[in-house]
């Protein structure tokens, strides 16, 4: 077996990794929205069952964690799959007859430039979006409870 056929089977194996590690971020990131909204729903039913409002400032404070914990999981698997895409397989690319991977780089590069908005953009609007949601409610119910001189903790 000669060189080029060990970085052969090394690069398949690792693209089949990368490939592998994308769709884990994929199920985490519908993990966390699932459970975001689900969270909301429940913030909701405590609002309309039950009269005070501790309910609600827990599950906003404990929602807010969970889109900050979101948004970081984001983060951290685009610096991942940049590190396996980026320096890893275009480094294996270069012992290799073609680089299919470094020039879906360079299409995706020229398209994320003429369309400005990026996939872990739109997916951390909505980590935002649900950050901002639980704050919303978190303030307005630690006001109400000020407000009647209800403790929370």
């Amino acid at each position: 077996m000669d060189d080029r056929e060990i970085i052969l089977g090394q690069y398949k194996v690792y693209s089949e990794a990368k490939e592998n590690f994308i769709n884990r971020h994929f199920a985490t990131n519908r993990f966390y929205f699932v459970f975001s909204f689900t969270l909301l729903a429940a913030t909701y039913i405590f609002y309309a069952f039950s009269p005070g409002v501790v309910p609600l400032i827990i599950t906003a404070a404990f929602g807010m964690v969970v889109s900050i914990l979101w948004w970081l999981n984001i983060d951290s698997y685009q610096i991942l799959i940049k590190v396996k895409y980026a320096k890893v397989l275009e480094y294996l690319e270069t012992k290799l007859p073609e680089s299919p991977y470094n020039k879906e780089f360079q299409e995706t590069q020229a398209l994320k430039k003429s369309k400005n908005i990026v996939f872990a953009d739109v997916q951390k609007g909505f980590a935002s979006l649900v950050f901002v949601v639980f704050l919303i409610i978190f303030v307005m119910a630690s006001t109400l409870a000020i407000k009647n001189g209800v403790t929370v903790f």
